[in-house]
């Protein structure tokens, strides 16, 4: 599948640039590959340079005033100065690395309402700068995500919302300036104990760590408070493991030690 984009940059009679990817569909850890399209106007410039920058939608808390707004958290050179003709086309391949923890888009062979990911393509010349719109980018998840996010399904959860939130995981090793959460309604078995349950992965090359967290409901006479959980497993393992009676097991451990579940 192809994406198409075409700008114009610099104004009237500037150069036109069209990213061209050949597959938007990508997994944290891999790559984006396409072309670069530029195509002189009708006087000649000195490009400086050509980059990428991969896109999402970052929500922010700041005292009580919350917001969102848009973050470039990777970013490519895609070349450095050239001269560019009018009318001269100019040809730039590009193969853009896709950081480990990036947000998933897709989950369960769907797009995921609210997650926006995009690739940019920005262009300067003489010092004006075109940041472009975005080419739409769909994140899969890895085979060791997929198995836990499968986990859940067959233990009844199911999924409710994801957002993209800034800031850094207590005791967790991070290295982007957000995490996502992925929040999953209750399964019928804990429901009279939980109102959700989120999900968060934090992913390098050699694995991944799941951070969870269970949204408790209160009692009559007690306070709804949530419930941590934490574990690594590197890919492979993941892979063979079986999560759903790992999850099963936490869940009601987690519960029973605080008497919400019998």
């Amino acid at each position: 599948m192809v994406f198409k984009r075409l700008m114009q940059a610099m104004g009237v009679g500037g150069p036109s640039v069209e990213t061209v990817l050949a597959n938007p569909n990508c997994r944290p850890g891999g790559q984006l590959e396409g072309v670069i399209h530029v195509a002189g106007g009708d006087h000649p410039v000195d490009v400086s340079y050509v980059a990428l920058g991969l896109v999402t939608r970052v929500e922010v808390e700041s005292g009580d005033n919350d917001y969102e707004t848009t973050q470039e958290f990777h970013r490519q050179a895609a070349t450095g100065a050239f001269r560019l003709d009018p009318g001269q086309r100019h040809d730039i391949p590009f193969r853009f690395a896709v950081p480990w923890e990036t947000p998933l888009t897709e989950l369960y062979g769907q797009h995921l309402p609210g997650m926006t990911m995009g690739l940019r393509t920005e262009l300067e010349v003489a010092r004006a700068v075109d940041k472009g719109d975005l080419d739409a980018v769909a994140v899969h998840p890895l085979p060791s995500q997929q198995k836990i996010l499968e986990a859940l399904l067959r233990l009844g959860f199911r999924f409710a919302r994801a957002d993209v939130e800034r800031g850094h995981i207590y005791g967790v090793r991070q290295s982007l300036p957000f995490y996502q959460e992925m929040e999953f309604y209750p399964a019928p078995q804990y429901a009279r104990a939980i109102n959700q349950l989120e999900v968060t992965f934090v992913t390098d090359a050699q694995q991944i760590q799941v951070v969870l967290e269970l949204d408790k409901r209160g009692g009559l006479f007690t306070e709804g408070r949530d419930a941590f959980g934490r574990f690594s497993v590197d890919h492979a393992t993941a892979e063979r493991t079986d999560f759903t009676a790992q999850l099963d097991g936490w869940i009601r451990q987690s519960l029973q030690r605080r008497g919400l579940f019998g």
